[in-house]
């Protein structure tokens, strides 16, 4: 077999799932889509435009303008991947913040939310050769999708990493605060009603606790050699 493939990639936060997959669009010249930067975005835009916290009344308002809220990628040559825009404007940097980081899962349990990003992100796979990853890439998003990858790695290992891109980003925030936001993410993403974070029946678990990337990236390609000729 000698195709593009789709490639869906769903873990827990931190587990690295955007940096395998970029890897891995990069080696096979995909198209990379993180779809979690693109629920941040959209939490960024809720936050911007005091939507939140969302009660009966501004998640009305909010359903009315979700439609008109403009989301792309666009390729960064220099940085060797595609970065998120709202409206046009780059805010790639801006939805990392720990402030996104404590409202994100929240604003991916509403319903019409999550539906509208499922049917924005299906949009961009359709001529295939695509990597995404997420919550729900596997079981919800593209539930034929010809290779599944699920990524675990313990809660402490996960808040490390976190805590040391913080560090180097200059953010100011304590090891715990990022340990409690991780287990209270962890918690919502699996316990949503609506698509939750759970492994797909015919996904390949990867737990990274103790592999680094090029571990990772090395087991990942032998997979796409032996299974799919690529």
């Amino acid at each position: 077999m000698n195709k593009n493939i789709i490639i869906a990639i769903d873990g827990f936060a931190s587990t690295g799932k955007s940096t395998l997959a970029k890897c891995l669009a990069n080696y096979l010249n995909y198209t990379y889509v993180d779809s979690g930067s693109m629920y941040r975005a959209i939490t960024y835009y809720a936050l911007v435009n005091n939507y939140l916290p969302f009660n009966n009344r501004n998640l009305k308002d909010f359903f009315k303008v979700l439609a008109d809220v403009k989301l792309n990628f666009i390729f960064n040559e220099n940085l060797g991947f595609s970065e998120i825009y709202l409206n046009n404007i780059n805010i790639e940097k801006e939805i990392r913040s720990i402030l996104v980081s404590n409202h994100v899962s929240s604003v991916a349990t509403i319903s019409f939310i999550r539906k509208h990003m499922v049917n924005l992100q299906k949009e961009m796979s359709l001529n295939k050769g695509v990597v995404m990853d997420g919550r729900d890439i596997g079981t919800v998003v593209f539930p034929n999708a010809e290779l599944k990858l699920f990524l675990n790695a313990s809660a402490e290992v996960r808040a490390e990493r976190r805590h040391s891109e913080y560090v180097k980003q200059g953010v100011k925030v304590n090891y715990e605060e990022v340990l409690n936001n991780l287990r209270s993410r962890d918690l919502d993403d699996s316990s949503r009603t609506d698509s939750p974070l759970i492994v797909a029946d015919d996904a390949i678990e990867i737990d990274n606790s103790f592999l680094s990337m090029e571990d990772q990236i090395f087991f990942v390609k032998k997979i796409l050699k032996d299974k799919f000729n690529l």
